[in-house]
């Protein structure tokens, strides 16, 4: 197993981590993944409270003499505190879980942007932390986030925070928090954990077969998987990239190229070949949105990129969960950002690179994202997770 640096600290964390979210049904079968990665070199295990049972199993397996063989990583959700004592309620529930009196890396869990932020430090969330930190029942604390750039860049600049965790694979290099946001959190000396490397899967699944070729006549055979992680390894911003693996093949065959990867190792013409994946995904997309953010800000409050890159997943991961993925990253904020909010300006059109038709296609975004069920779902959502508290 290779080993990096948390510059924080200076803890030899794993490259590959254990993402515990999709447990394999068999618990039996789970523990013997567990023990295996934690016997060639997995250090750094991935939970949260809102998972079902997985801090449980994840606790009952490490109780068995792993515990201090690894760094456990497990979330607070912030729609389920609504006062101060809520903070202690939900954590010490996962220390019995996962039995231990310590978490090594503590997230507050899809933090969407400042003003949820804003709302748990007026129930004191700053002072709780630093009671936990001097306690030692929190050694790191950190937060995991899906959304854009810049909300993402203004999270990492409003707490000192220790680490963080982010969606980043090769497909989103210009997406969400992107390579850019990576580059930002990791020069503020941030720890940067990865997940959905494969995109829950669709980059291996589910590539066109013309991109499928791309890899099956590389130089050196891989498979789209080994491809996928050995991009996030060879970037030395990349602290661990996680993986729900739920086979003891899949355990094996992440293990074997976590073991073999470098920083920096790739060559012009690995780069060539990615650079052609994404040239045939492209092709599959609505809007060709780069994400690069001149556009921004928009007056009404529209998050164009993000808008656009949950429609262009619709071709990638089906309608239903880009309409998810789009309700989750602009429905449900404090102030959404959501297509329907333009009002059609072209403020931010002429500052387009790709010369884009941007109201027009936040139209039709719109129109494909936002349906009868849109409100009622969004609501529900915002009223479950309490995000408009």
């Amino acid at each position: 197993m290779k080993y990096r640096i948390n510059p924080k600290n200076h803890n030899e964390l794993s490259a590959l981590g254990f993402g515990c979210m999709r447990f394999n049904r068999d618990e039996k079968e789970v523990e013997k993944q567990i023990i295996y990665a934690i016997e060639n070199g997995v250090n750094y295990f991935d939970t949260a409270y809102i998972y079902p049972n997985s801090e449980v199993i994840l606790g009952r397996v490490l109780s068995k003499g792993y515990r201090d063989r690894v760094n456990i990583a497990t979330k607070m959700p912030p729609h389920a505190i609504k006062k101060y004592e809520d903070f202690d309620k939900i954590f010490l529930t996962e220390l019995e879980r996962l039995q231990t009196d310590y978490i090594d890396y503590y997230l507050i869990h899809m933090l969407p942007d400042a003003t949820v932020w804003n709302r748990l430090v007026k129930l004191g969330i700053k002072e709780w932390i630093e009671e936990k930190k001097k306690k030692g029942q929190i050694r790191n604390i950190g937060f995991s986030y899906h959304g854009g750039r810049d909300e993402f860049i203004q999270l990492v600049d409003i707490y000192p925070w220790e680490f963080c965790l982010l969606q980043y694979n090769y497909l989103d290099e210009n997406r969400q928090a992107g390579m850019e946001g990576i580059k930002y959190a990791a020069g503020k000396g941030l720890p940067i954990m990865v997940m959905e490397p494969l995109r829950g899967g669709k980059l291996v699944t589910n590539l066109p077969k013309e991109a499928e070729s791309v890899w099956d006549n590389a130089y050196v055979k891989r498979s789209p998987a080994e491809w996928a992680f050995r991009w996030l390894w060879n970037q030395p911003e990349i602290t661990v990239v996680l993986s729900g693996m739920n086979s003891m093949e899949m355990l094996k065959e992440n293990i074997k190229v976590a073991s073999e990867t470098e920083v920096n190792a790739f060559t012009e013409d690995d780069f060539k070949l990615f650079g052609k994946v994404r040239e045939i995904l492209d092709k599959t997309i609505k809007v060709p949105c780069t994400g690069c953010n001149y556009c921004m800000p928009c007056p009404k409050g529209v998050d164009i990129p993000t808008c656009f890159s949950c429609y262009n997943d619709m071709e990638i991961e089906g309608k239903f969960a880009a309409i998810g993925k789009y309700i989750m990253q602009t429905g449900i904020k404090n102030q959404p950002h959501n297509a329907s909010l333009c009002v059609k300006c072209k403020k931010c059109e002429s500052h387009c690179p790709q010369h884009i038709k941007i109201s027009e296609e936040l139209n039709q975004v719109t129109k494909s994202m936002e349906g009868f069920y849109y409100k009622p779902l969004r609501f529900f959502i915002k009223r479950f997770m309490k995000f408009d508290k």
